[in-house]
């Protein structure tokens, strides 16, 4: 029996979910074997039509906002295509980032002919938290180095923080496309299970049509940062696999230009 998604926020024309890692937002001919789908369990759960309005991969998890009627659907299409939703990601990375940056690179999309032009794209990333655990990926190092990041997208173009990432020689721990194979075993061999390392932590944006500010948070809360006021939020279910990575040997991050490790 498919469980029921947890409902982060609500109102009469929108509703924003948790999305568990592994589910697809619909249904689609390019994954004939999935079985749970965001769109069609909240329809289910709500008895009531719903449309999606963004994706987030099937590996990511965290808040996923739909409308409830076709208006609210076009209304926030237009928010999202006009790149006026604040959007904050968490992700697990190969290595150490040392300082926050912002990854200016164009990308074309995957199933774009090879002569097509790379559309604009934009992310900042902030490190938050590094860890280095003993064990060996690399026979030319003794340690395994990782950080938790931050990450805005500006721009919404498929599979942007992943790919900027890769760009920066970071790529997401789990990330089977983008990432290093060899280092994402060793994670899911230390963590019990594969998955990808990606968190859609917190959405904001104009209401559009009370013109209200929203903010939806998962509940997630990485080391060095405090809890949402909504204790709600939080569900040891959905977050298990990311609250135990918490509980590994973090070092937090303080702000400021002085966050350059070795």
């Amino acid at each position: 029996m498919t469980p029921p998604l947890r409902i982060l926020w609500r109102d009469e024309h929108l509703v924003a979910v948790h999305k568990p890692p592994g589910w697809l937002v619909h249904r689609t001919g390019l994954d004939t074997h999935a079985t749970r789908f965001v769109l069609q369990t909240l329809r289910d759960q709500l008895g009531q039509p719903v449309w999606p309005v963004h994706r987030l991969d099937r590996g990511t998890c965290g808040v996923l906002l739909m409308a409830l009627h076709r208006e609210a659907a076009r209304r926030l299409g237009q928010a999202f295509a006009e790149e006026a939703m604040d959007k904050t990601y968490l992700a697990m990375t190969r290595g150490w980032l040392t300082q926050p940056c912002v990854v200016d690179h164009a990308l074309r999309p995957d199933d774009a002919a090879p002569d097509a032009p790379p559309q604009p794209a934009r992310t900042a990333f902030t490190p938050l938290a590094r860890l280095s655990l003993p064990g060996s990926v690399d026979p030319r190092f003794d340690s395994v180095r990782v950080s938790l990041v931050e990450g805005r997208p500006v721009t919404g173009r498929r599979h942007q923080i992943r790919r900027h990432l890769k760009h920066l020689a970071h790529p997401i721990i789990g990330d089977a496309t983008h990432g290093k194979g060899p280092l994402n075993r060793w994670w899911a061999e230390r963590l019990g299970h594969q998955r990808l390392w990606l968190h859609a932590q917190l959405l904001a944006f104009t209401h559009p049509f009370t013109g209200e500010r929203v903010q939806v948070h998962s509940g997630l809360t990485p080391p060095g940062q405090s809890s949402p006021p909504d204790a709600r939020h939080h569900s040891p279910q959905d977050l298990a696999d990311w609250l135990a990575l918490f509980s590994l040997p973090w070092a937090v991050l303080l702000p400021g230009p002085d966050n350059a490790g070795p």
